[in-house]
């Protein structure tokens, strides 16, 4: 099954990235190869982009610190094991004090480095990171792949905190929803939210052997989407089957 993820709001959206940016910088990290330590940078670059947004360290404290509160809410209730309550209460803590030990912008400290300065000014330039423009960078490149790796978590460490809160924040949030099947007629479902709940994500699982690719529109009140057949050459056409998937709303 082929899992889509759509989320309700920005603040949410910018998670999803920085999960995504996190997962492919440790699998390049992970690698030896020093064309994957080059495109490591580069995605090390774009994260420091988007965590750099001066709102995103408050979002993810307040957030912690809502799921706390929610968590020991349940205190007292005879189905919730108050230990595994303890725990998960534990963890956010430590996440939120981690996080919030950070003092400035998250990942300010690397504009100190005038190497890393050097490369993200000629990354953005086809071609720019050549022998010719950067020297230095080319003679790292043929570093040791461990003295590469040390260097890359070295400079990577300041996201850690950040990392591991919006790992635990979109695990709690995805689960807390319950999957449920639906079906698109003729294509299209068309579903009202119920009222005094906000949605943050949804998510949906297709059978890739449909070669369907949903186009998701969702809002406060209404979910809309329409299931598009994906064409030998890459075209996408509307489907008019109807169609059972799988799909998740998570508040």
């Amino acid at each position: 099954m082929i899992l889509y993820e759509y989320p309700f709001n920005e603040r949410i959206r910018t998670y999803l990235r920085l999960q995504q940016l996190f997962g492919r910088l440790g699998q390049l990290i992970a690698r030896e190869s020093a064309m994957d330590h080059h495109f490591a940078l580069i995605t090390l670059f774009e994260i420091l982009e988007v965590a750099s947004r001066p709102e995103l360290k408050s979002d993810v404290l307040k957030d912690l610190e809502r799921q706390k509160q929610v968590m020991n809410s349940y205190r007292g209730n005879p189905a919730i094991s108050e230990n595994a309550l303890d725990l998960i209460v534990e963890q956010l803590e430590q996440h939120f004090e981690s996080l919030n030990a950070l003092s400035g912008k998250i990942g300010s400290n690397l504009s100190e480095s005038d190497f890393l300065n050097s490369l993200k000014s000629r990354v953005v330039i086809p071609g720019g990171t050549c022998e010719f423009d950067l020297p230095a960078y080319h003679a790292w490149q043929h570093h040791d792949a461990g003295q590469r790796q040390a260097d890359l978590q070295q400079w990577s460490s300041c996201f850690v905190p950040l990392a591991q809160s919006i790992q635990v924040l979109l695990k709690m949030l995805r689960d807390s929803g319950s999957a449920q099947k639906v079906m698109a007629t003729s294509g299209q479902l068309q579903q009202n939210l119920p009222q005094g709940r906000s949605f943050q994500l949804l998510r949906l699982k297709i059978d890739p052997a449909l070669g369907l690719v949903p186009e998701i529109s969702c809002n406060r009140l209404l979910v809309v989407i329409r299931l598009m057949q994906q064409q030998t050459d890459g075209r996408l056409v509307a489907s008019t089957d109807d169609t059972a998937f799988e799909m998740t709303l998570c508040a």
